[in-house]
């Protein structure tokens, strides 16, 4: 970054897999005027992670693979540490991503990941969507990382794993702004969050406030 220029934007999209992150994240990218760069959860999980270590720090609530939680804060630290080096070289960024700490034992990530990214303009948006239009996106079949998304069942209308993330997704619920997806389309939701980037943020904003949250695990 050239001494006295700003650092970029930083917008995070945290909301449960199948609500719609990443097509607000390329509705954002659409913006010829910014450089966006999407440092999101799947490019991190299928370009860059060794397939016997994913997902990595997509791993699912529950926890799914206490094997490999030792390397999830690890791998957060990382992706967050890529995320501030973009910014500081005047690059906009937007990661759409799914934190939780429903694992094995808490791990502390998010504060840790807000205070990585200390100093720096972050917008973090909760990305709400009901586990009805959730379910109806996984129904139709769409291809994930792993084969297809887990899908309802007659036995099972929503599988217990989907629920969980609707409920870990979001907690502890600090926002700086909060969209539904269900309500509003990708580009009406990159239209909020522009239109919020105008203002000037109220002080603490959630990523600061998180940054000061004491571990669970100090306790």
């Amino acid at each position: 970054m050239k001494p006295g220029s700003a650092p970029g934007q930083i917008v995070i999209l945290n909301g449960a897999p199948r609500s719609g992150k990443s097509s607000i994240a390329a509705a954002l990218q659409e913006d010829a005027r910014r450089p966006w760069m999407n440092l999101g959860v799947d490019g991190y999980i299928n370009a860059i992670t060794p397939p016997p270590f994913r997902p990595g720090l997509g791993l699912r609530p529950g926890g799914e693979r206490p094997d490999l939680e030792p390397l999830v804060p690890r791998f957060y630290a990382a992706l967050y540490k890529s995320i501030a080096a973009h910014s500081r070289l005047g690059f906009d960024v937007v990661v759409d991503i799914a934190h939780h700490d429903d694992y094995s034992q808490p791990l502390d990530i998010l504060p840790d990941c807000a205070r990585r990214l200390a100093g720096l303009p972050v917008l973090f948006v909760g990305v709400h969507c009901p586990i009805e239009t959730i379910m109806a996106r996984r129904n139709a079949g769409q291809v994930g990382r792993e084969g297809l998304y887990a899908v309802g069942t007659a036995e099972e209308p929503v599988p217990a794993p989907v629920l969980r993330w609707q409920h870990a997704v979001h907690v502890p619920g600090i926002y700086d702004l909060e969209v539904d997806t269900s309500r509003l389309s990708p580009a009406e939701c990159a239209a909020r969050i522009r239109a919020h980037l105008s203002l000037e943020p109220p002080r603490p904003t959630a990523f600061e406030r998180l940054a000061e949250m004491r571990p669970l695990t100090e306790s």
